[in-house]
């Protein structure tokens, strides 16, 4: 990492130093992103033999690796869908807390150390918060987690096991991270958001790499993406921007992102024509991990769908459901939010993929362990099967 790495924000144009610690501008409060630094991506080639982790991408990377942080993180496993050849799914479960957070994580925790820090902060519905208390862990830093008081106790254990406190805060999602923000204003108190740190966003962008390394050099058609605070929507987008500058593919994949339908501010802002989230009541939903009514970067989410063609669709929670027994029943265990986009692929709500001959028409990721997540009434009947 460069001395020149700073945070910008695109509302006012202020630039704030990392030792900063700043989490949005202190100007206008708008959302930061990284400037002064310039990726590089090695080619196919230069990638033989490296070893798999999301490393392998270093100088694409803001920071240095941690070499005594890691856990392995990255290079997923790439499987086609049950019972489809078009379809691949990236197991972004299968990563070292149970969650694709890991990758934004990593950098976050490595900064933090860089940096000093005598605590770190986050809030999180579950698996960003678990993700950074491991990396916490391993980075030796003090970590605080903000959840939702009605976090599944599989995560809030998995948080206490890494030895963070856990503040567990009623109400809704937003009050959540309210709570979160007024403590990461506090002087010394680094906050490792997964929504406003855009180092976050420069790790979950390696999703796209692997992608691209691991169909030979290509990507799909389609990306289906997850949207919530729009962490993987936004990495997955920026990841795809990087290798089409370096000329290493030939297109950006349309994005087609998917929300509960319990809780769509940007699929709602997509049918309107908005471009910000519109407001909604959020219901409850059984993909608690994306019931965020007001994503901060939802502007940005809603601009790069739009960029490549793409659209966000909702799913309702008994298709949610259906997803996740179909999938678990072809041996993938994942958390209902983890069932969202398979949910919409299965409800052919994805459209026209683009897909050319040699790859595949779309891929979507499972995000989330199903081990963290309470189990729905149905996956407790243990009777046998006709």
């Amino acid at each position: 990492m460069t001395n020149d790495v700073v945070l910008h924000c695109g509302t006012c144009g202020r630039d704030h130093r990392l030792e900063e610690l700043a989490w949005r501008c202190g100007d206008c409060r708008g959302v930061l992103d990284l400037a002064g630094f310039t990726p590089v991506l090695p080619s196919l080639p230069e990638l033989a033999g490296a070893r798999p982790t999301l490393w392998r991408y270093a100088s694409a990377l803001p920071i240095a690796e941690p070499i005594d942080i890691g856990l392995g993180e990255g290079m997923t496993p790439l499987i086609h869908a049950p019972g489809r050849t078009d379809i691949m799914l990236k197991l972004d479960y299968l990563m070292p807390t149970g969650s694709f957070k890991d990758r934004g994580a990593v950098l976050l925790a490595a900064l933090a150390r860089r940096l000093a820090v005598p605590r770190m902060l986050a809030d999180s519905s579950g698996n960003a918060g678990t993700a950074i208390a491991a990396y916490a862990a391993r980075a030796g830093i003090a970590c605080e987690v903000y959840v939702p008081a009605s976090t599944s106790a599989g995560k809030l254990a998995q948080l206490r096991a890494y030895g963070a406190t856990v503040h567990a805060i009623p109400g809704t999602r937003e009050d959540t991270a309210a709570a979160a923000a007024r403590a990461a204003d506090e002087s010394g108190n680094f906050y490792a958001s997964h929504v406003y740190h855009p180092f976050f966003l420069h790790g979950t962008k390696t999703y796209a790499f692997e992608l691209w390394e691991q169909l030979g050099g290509r990507l799909p058609g389609t990306l289906v993406l997850p949207v919530g605070n729009g962490t993987l929507v936004l990495g997955a987008y920026l990841g795809c921007r990087e290798l089409l500058a370096r000329r290493l593919i030939d297109r950006i994949p349309r994005i087609v992102a998917a929300q509960a339908e319990s809780c769509a501010p940007l699929a709602a802002a997509i049918r309107t024509g908005s471009t910000v989230p519109v407001d909604v009541a959020a219901r409850p939903t059984a993909a608690e991990g994306i019931a965020i009514a007001r994503p901060a970067r939802g502007r940005q989410i809603l601009a790069a769908v739009r960029s490549t063609g793409g659209t966000i669709v909702t799913v309702a929670d008994t298709e949610i459901r259906t997803a996740h027994a179909e999938l678990a029943r072809a041996g993938l265990y994942v958390e209902p939010t983890a069932a969202v986009c398979w949910a919409a692929v299965r409800a052919g709500r994805i459209g026209g993929s683009g897909r050319s001959s040699s790859s595949p028409a779309v891929v979507a990721p499972l995000c989330g362990s199903g081990l963290k997540a309470e189990p729905p009434a149905e996956a407790l009947d243990i009777s046998p099967r006709a």
